[in-house]
Order: C-alpha cells, then sequence, then structure tokens
C-alpha cells in the first residue's frame, strides 16, 4: 500500500521548529484529491510554523453545512465564488499554506487570485497511489462509486492541463514521506520568493464546470 507515508510528518517535540522566518509569498498547495494536500499542510504548519488554511473547511463552516450540503442547496456557481471570495482574501497576507480543493486550479480567475500572493505548488501522485489512498474514505462524493484506477485516471487526465498551467512548482509524493515532500517544498518556494517568482502565467484553458 502506497499511503502518504506520515512516518517522517512530524518533528520530535524536542526538535525546533525548522523555520520560523515569515515567507514573503503565500503557498496554494493543488492537485488531484488524494494527492496529499491536506497531510502535507498539516505538516507544514507544525514543522515551519506556518499558518494554514483548509479551504473546503472554511467554506463548510461560513455556510454552516458541509460541501455536499452547498452543492445541492446553492449550486456549483456559488460555491466557486466562495472559493474565489476566499482566495481573494489571502492578497496582502504572507505566510499562508493554503490547502485547495481539488477543483480550484479549474477556474482561471482562482488561478490569477493564487498568482497575485504567491506560489501555487502542484502535488502529483499515479491512479494507483491516489486509489489506495483513497479506497477507505467515504468524504469523496466523486469517486465514491467510482473507486478504480481506469476512472481516477481519466478524470486526472481531463484536470491535468489545468493543473500544470497554473502550477509554478510541481512536487511528486508518490513513494515519498511527508517530510522529505515538506523540505522539497519550502526549499524550492524561499528560493522563488526571495529571487522573485517566474515569468508570465502560462495559457489557462477555458473553465469547465461539473469537474469538482
Amino acid at each position: 500500500m502506497d499511503k502518504l507515508d506520515k512516518s517522517r510528518s512530524t518533528l520530535d517535540v524536542s526538535d525546533p521548529v525548522l523555520s520560523q522566518e515569515p515567507f514573503d509569498c503565500n503557498i496554494f498547495l493543488i492537485g488531484f484529491m488524494g494527492a496529499g494536500k491536506s497531510t502535507v499542510s498539516k505538516a507544514l504548519e507544525q514543522n515551519y510554523a506556518l499558518d494554514v488554511i483548509e479551504m473546503d473547511d472554511i467554506i463548510a463552516r461560513r455556510n454552516h453545512m458541509s460541501i455536499p450540503e452547498i452543492f445541492n442547496t446553492y449550486g456549483e456557481e456559488y460555491f466557486r465564488s466562495e472559493e474565489t471570495k476566499l482566495l481573494s482574501e489571502c492578497r496582502g497576507q504572507k505566510s499562508l499554506v493554503v490547502s485547495c480543493g481539488g477543483g480550484v486550479a479549474m477556474r482561471p480567475v482562482n488561478v490569477e487570485e493564487m498568482k497575485k500572493s504567491g506560489l501555487v505548488v502542484l502535488l502529483t501522485a499515479t491512479p494507483s497511489t491516489i486509489l489506495e489512498r483513497v479506497e477507505d474514505s467515504h468524504d469523496r462524493p466523486l469517486l465514491e462509486n467510482n473507486k478504480t484506477v481506469e476512472y481516477i485516471q481519466e478524470l486526472m487526465e481531463k484536470r491535468r492541463p489545468y493543473y500544470e498551467a497554473a502550477a509554478d512548482l510541481v512536487v511528486n509524493t508518490d513513494g515519498r514521506g511527508v517530510f522529505e515532500i515538506c523540505n522539497e517544498i519550502i526549499t524550492r518556494t524561499s528560493t522563488l520568493c526571495t529571487a522573485g517568482k517566474p515569468g508570465p502565467s502560462k495559457q489557462q484553458p477555458e473553465e469547465k464546470m461539473n469537474q469538482e
């Protein structure tokens, strides 16, 4: 089983926090469900003293209902607007790690908002790895009745152009410990935040709906 290895996801309590210097920009984690966004963001929070925003959790709390309930009650367009609103609130802030929902990068306006205040880090994993990580989860409606490598691969391929167009960095999570992944993210984003962001954003594909 290639579950995201959490054996080194946190430090011993006697160890110092690895970095307390504020970043000059935010880190936005994007990627397919099961790529490790929530696990990695929590490890970054604990080990690097960074503040974490779990987008879905905040939107659910603000609306006093679960994400599926928001979709059923208000529709997808309302939910997407809530995502965009939350991303816009990150402007003017620093040292945030934002764990984005799987569909955030599908909307060009969201990508624009992320790039205004930070770097977009795409976490990747193979379809088989994704399946192993989510097979026991029942809080992912899109996969609940479609937990096969073939279906996951099909959906990942539909999203891949959007993810890759949005990403400033790509970090693979297959077969790696969370601490190793976090160290790579911090090292690479620190360099880019210090040196300045990469060149102009890549051309975004046309927005697609109903893909969360």
